[in-house]
C-alpha cells in the first residue's frame, strides 16, 4: 500500500513523525481525510483530534488546539500551537486523555466541536485501557 510521511510539530518540538496510510484532520470547515497522492493544499486546522492510520494499521490519536497543515502528494506537515498524543497504557492514557480534553476545550468556542472531540478521545481510550 502507498504511504506518505507525516510530521506534527509544536513550539515545544516534534510530536509525531512517521510513514502513514491516512489521516483525518479537524479542518476549520469540518473534518477531512488525506491519503497518499492527495492534491497539494494549505489550510487552517480547528481545535479537535487528528486520527492517523499507521503502516501497521494501528490508529493514533493526537488532540490539537489549533494549527495549520501543508499537504503535498507525499507528505503532511502539521504545525500546531499545542498537541497531546493519546498513547501508552492504563494511567498514562487517562492522564493524556485529561490533558487532551483541556487542550481541545481551551480554544474551541463550539460546544459541538468539544463534544465531538471528547467522544472520539474517550472511545479510543476505552479500546486502549
Amino acid at each position: 500500500m502507498a504511504t506518505m510521511k507525516c510530521e506534527i510539530i509544536t513550539p515545544d518540538g516534534l510530536v509525531f513523525s512517521g510513514d502513514i496510510l491516512s489521516a483525518t484532520l479537524p479542518g476549520s470547515e469540518g473534518e477531512f481525510g488525506v491519503l497518499p497522492h492527495h492534491a497539494s493544499l494549505v489550510t487552517l486546522l480547528a481545535s479537535g483530534v487528528i486520527e492517523i492510520e499507521k503502516e501497521d494499521k494501528q490508529k493514533e490519536l493526537i488532540a490539537i488546539n489549533w494549527g495549520h497543515v501543508k499537504v503535498d502528494e507525499g507528505k503532511i506537515t502539521i504545525l500546531a500551537e499545542g498537541a497531546v498524543a493519546i498513547s501508552g497504557s492504563g494511567s498514562e492514557i487517562a492522564t493524556a486523555l485529561e490533558k487532551a480534553k483541556e487542550l481541545v476545550s481551551s480554544l474551541s468556542d463550539s460546544d459541538v466541536a468539544i463534544a465531538t472531540a471528547t467522544a472520539k478521545l474517550e472511545s479510543a481510550a476505552k479500546g486502549k485501557l
